[in-house]
């Protein structure tokens, strides 16, 4: 439906309330308080529920869903309402076979015979308006033919763009006519909100994501990322690489196929762990339902991460800040992250440091001295982002995310198996990044970043030096002083050909250690 009609629909609610008539009816005495309390009345039943549900069909559930779980945890709000939109997705129907073959020709622009030797037209899987086909190519792409096909139900996204439209246009007449509501800065969130959505059902986006951490994870054995069918990914599909799987909660699917538990589990933790805080682009929303194994002969026992379309990254601050500081807190240096936090200007400058010191120590010390078996490391770090709230400082909501999918990832793992040390698998592979930061390796990387700098200022270093001598001659107004300027500038001279005389020789006398050693 167009905007303009769900306006006018919406308006058409409002007149048939009759706010105009509930004023009238208001006590004189008592007007304001009358009308909250009947507010809060007809929120608390259930069919101020339903009518949302009827002006804004496809995010009616959708709201009420993420209204409920913000009110949980409101400090993850994108979180919550991806959240949200998965709690709704036994909700949608997918399109039925027909339908759904119209749907696929229309989005490749082409017949699907012309593409697919054979096209499962029964979803095997439904969600918030998308849903996933299995296929087989005619002609393999980089040797394969069986493929996932996932497809945004096009109608769907356009009613869903229509409310969203709607929800804006309602922020931006609610600023207009409200001061509260200027203050909340409501058409911000309403755009935020709007954002958040439609980046879920950006496929061509969430082929780059899934084609970038194939990238991270190249070679590893731990874990299997489905090749990108460029060619037939369009606005409204992604095609990947068909990998049969099994969900990783699926315990007895597991054992049948002779999948070992224990360091599945432990892959699980490294694997979310160096996706977030070594590379620094990691799933958002990491759950049960998005981590698979593979049950093929090539791939048996590797995770397959799914759904891509809800990736987060992290700036180079943000990871060495986590990596560092979490190395720092299961050292117990409790005044080293304390420091961390402040040159991180996650708490005010005036904030003294040891009694963030003693925040932490106090959040902390009872995980130390808890069994082995029941230390977890996702709540420890959430101590770790979170002791700077009681001084009025925050971290960055990706931060809090990183962490958030740590945890969920920690809580699978002990799922699959409860004997799992997540607690030195986190600890063994932050400290192994952190030594990776400080190493050669650590100044390789940070060279590289600055020698787009050194280009532009290399080429200027003998003009730098002439204006500074320049400078140096205007200041100085005696002949000893010049002088002694001459001196110093040919002192430097002499150290300078010494020092590059010094580096040939080693340079040479290395060159001929390694060739007699070769031989």
């Amino acid at each position: 439906m167009p905007p303009l009609f769900r306006r006018l629909l919406l308006l058409s609610h409002a007149l048939r309330y009759g706010a105009r008539l509930i004023w009238l009816a208001a006590p004189p005495d008592h007007k304001l308080h009358w009308m909250i309390e009947l507010v809060g009345r007809v929120h608390a039943s259930a069919r101020s529920r339903d009518s949302l549900h009827g002006v804004l069909p496809a995010l009616g559930p959708l709201a009420t869903r993420f209204a409920q779980t913000l009110v949980e945890r409101p400090e993850l709000a994108s979180g919550t309402l991806h959240d949200a939109i998965d709690a709704i997705d036994h909700l949608e129907t997918p399109l039925p076979p027909n339908e759904s073959a119209t749907a696929l020709a229309h989005a490749f622009g082409r017949p699907l015979a012309t593409l697919f030797s054979a096209v499962d037209l029964v979803a095997v899987r439904g969600g918030f308006a998308e849903q996933t086909h299995f296929a087989r190519l005619l002609v393999p792409v980089n040797g394969h033919y069986e493929v996932a096909i996932k497809l945004v139900r096009a109608d769907q996204l356009q009613q869903i763009g229509d409310e969203l439209a709607l929800l804006r246009w309602v922020a931006r007449w609610l600023e207009k006519l409200s001061g509260s509501a200027r203050r909340l800065q409501l058409r911000a969130l309403a755009q935020s909100f709007t954002d958040d959505v439609l980046r879920r059902f950006d496929l061509r986006a969430e082929a780059a994501n899934l084609s970038q951490t194939g990238h991270h994870f190249d070679d590893d054995k731990r874990i299997a990322v489905p090749d990108v069918i460029w060619d037939l990914c369009t606005n409204h599909t992604l095609t990947m690489q068909r990998i049969s799987t099994l969900p990783a909660d699926d315990l007895p699917g597991l054992h049948a196929h002779h999948i070992k538990l224990a360091p599945l589990a432990a892959h699980i933790v490294e694997v979310v762990t160096e996706q977030a805080f070594e590379h620094g682009f990691f799933h958002a929303t990491l759950d049960a339902r998005r981590v698979r194994v593979s049950i093929e002969p090539d791939t048996l026992g590797r995770l397959v991460l799914a759904e891509f379309s809800i990736m987060s990254s992290l700036s180079t601050d943000e990871r060495e800040f986590f990596v560092h500081g979490a190395t720092a807190l299961f050292d117990q240096d409790y005044g080293r992250l304390a420091q961390l936090h402040r040159d991180a200007g996650h708490v005010p400058h005036d904030t003294r440091p040891e009694m963030l010191e003693a925040e932490l120590r106090t959040r902390a010390e009872a995980h130390f001295a808890a069994e082995p078996e029941d230390r977890s490391a996702g709540s420890l770090f959430h101590h770790l982002l979170h002791a700077v709230h009681p001084f009025e400082g925050a971290v960055p909501g990706r931060l809090a995310n990183a962490q958030r999918s740590f945890q969920q990832a920690e809580m699978l793992a002990r799922a699959l198996h409860p004997g799992v040390d997540t607690w030195n698998i986190a600890r063994d592979v932050l400290a192994g990044i952190a030594r990776r930061d400080i190493d050669h390796r650590g100044w390789i990387k940070r060279i590289a970043r600055e020698l787009p700098h050194l280009a532009h200022m290399l080429p200027r270093v003998p003009q730098l030096a002439v204006r500074y001598l320049q400078h140096e001659h205007d200041r100085a107004r005696t002949p000893r002083q010049n002088a002694q300027l001459m001196q110093d500038v040919s002192r430097e001279y002499r150290r300078t050909r010494v020092l590059l005389w010094a580096c040939a020789a080693c340079g040479g006398v290395l060159g001929a250690g390694t060739v007699l050693l070769l031989w």
